[in-house]
C-alpha cells in the first residue's frame, strides 16, 4: 500500500462567487512517503505518476475565472457538443501545464531546510492533444541536463503529459529548475 504524509498545506480563496459568498478551496499537497529526493536525480532517470489526475469541469472553469480566458471551447457544453470537434470542453493547454508543479512535487521531494527549487522557466513547449473534460492525465519527467550555474545547478527536465486511452501525449516540453543549496 502506498504511504502519503501531509507535505504542506495551501489555502487559496479564488474569486468565485456563489450566493453571494465567496467559496474558499483548501489544497492539501500530499506526498508520497517513498518520493525520491530531486538531489538524487540522475541524467536519463525517468519518473512517473502511477496515479491518473481527472480533469473536471469545475477544474476548467476556476482556470478560466482566473486567467480570464473564457472561451466557449472550454465553457459552453451544450454548443461544444453542436460545434466543437471535439464534441465536448478541453481544458485549457495551460491548466495542463500548470499542474506540473503539483504532480512533480508528489514525486520528487526538496530538503526544505536546505534547498530551494526554483521555476527557472521552459525552453520548449507543444500542446500535442487536447485534454476533454473528465480525461484523466498524468506525468512522466525525465531529466536529461545538469548545468553548474553560480547560484546552483540548473535542471532540465523533459515532461511528457499522458491521457488515459490514447496514444498522443496532452502536452511536451522542457522546464527549467534551478536546485539552490
Amino acid at each position: 500500500m502506498m504511504k502519503l504524509y501531509l507535505s504542506k498545506l495551501f489555502v487559496t480563496c479564488p474569486s468565485i462567487i456563489q450566493n453571494n459568498k465567496k467559496r474558499i478551496k483548501i489544497l492539501v499537497l500530499l506526498i508520497r512517503e517513498d518520493a525520491m529526493k530531486f538531489s538524487d536525480l540522475t541524467l536519463g532517470q525517468i519518473v512517473e505518476s502511477d496515479q491518473w489526475l481527472v480533469i473536471s469541469q469545475e477544474m476548467i472553469q476556476m482556470f478560466a475565472d482566473a486567467t480570464g480566458d473564457h472561451q466557449w471551447i472550454h465553457l459552453d457544453q451544450e454548443r461544444c457538443k453542436n460545434e466543437s470537434p471535439f464534441k465536448t470542453t478541453i481544458a485549457h493547454g495551460f491548466l495542463t501545464t500548470s499542474l506540473m508543479p503539483k504532480c512533480f512535487g508528489e514525486l520528487i521531494t526538496i530538503d526544505p531546510s536546505r534547498q530551494t527549487l526554483l521555476n527557472y522557466g521552459v525552453d520548449s513547449l507543444r500542446f500535442l492533444e487536447s485534454v476533454r473534460v473528465d480525461d484523466a492525465i498524468k506525468y512522466r519527467f525525465e531529466l536529461i541536463e545538469i548545468e553548474q550555474k553560480p547560484n546552483g545547478k540548473l535542471h532540465k527536465v523533459k515532461a511528457t503529459v499522458l491521457i488515459k486511452g490514447r496514444e498522443k501525449p496532452a502536452l511536451v516540453g522542457v522546464f527549467l529548475s534551478l536546485l539552490i543549496g
